[in-house]
């Protein structure tokens, strides 16, 4: 098996166990349940700049999780899981990208 295949193998498990285990946290819970499972993640600083103008703290990252959320048809606890599964995924495909070039 190629080491690339490897990589991406190895980097949509992470993705999909951050999915999951966050999943797990945020699914049925309040507002406040979701902020303190994502509390200080690269999800929420990216749900942050997802925020609404003018807002900061925690209301632009509540905002942000909200309108990532509503791309998919959920809200809040959808946006949490897509952000911060998204910087995991990110980097495996990079992480992919750049073994598949040497392979």
């Amino acid at each position: 098996m190629k080491r690339s295949t490897k990589v991406g193998v190895a980097g949509a498990a992470a993705t999909a166990g951050t999915a999951a285990s966050t999943a797990a946290a945020v699914v049925g819970g309040s507002a406040s349940t979701i902020m303190s499972a994502t509390a200080g993640t690269a999800g929420a600083a990216l749900a942050g700049t997802a925020g609404a103008a003018g807002l900061s703290g925690g209301a632009a990252i509540a905002s942000g999780m909200a309108t990532v959320g509503s791309l998919v048809g959920g809200g809040m606890a959808a946006g949490a899981v897509i952000t911060v599964a998204a910087p995991v995924a990110a980097v495996a495909g990079v992480a992919y990208g750049i073994f598949k070039i040497f392979d």
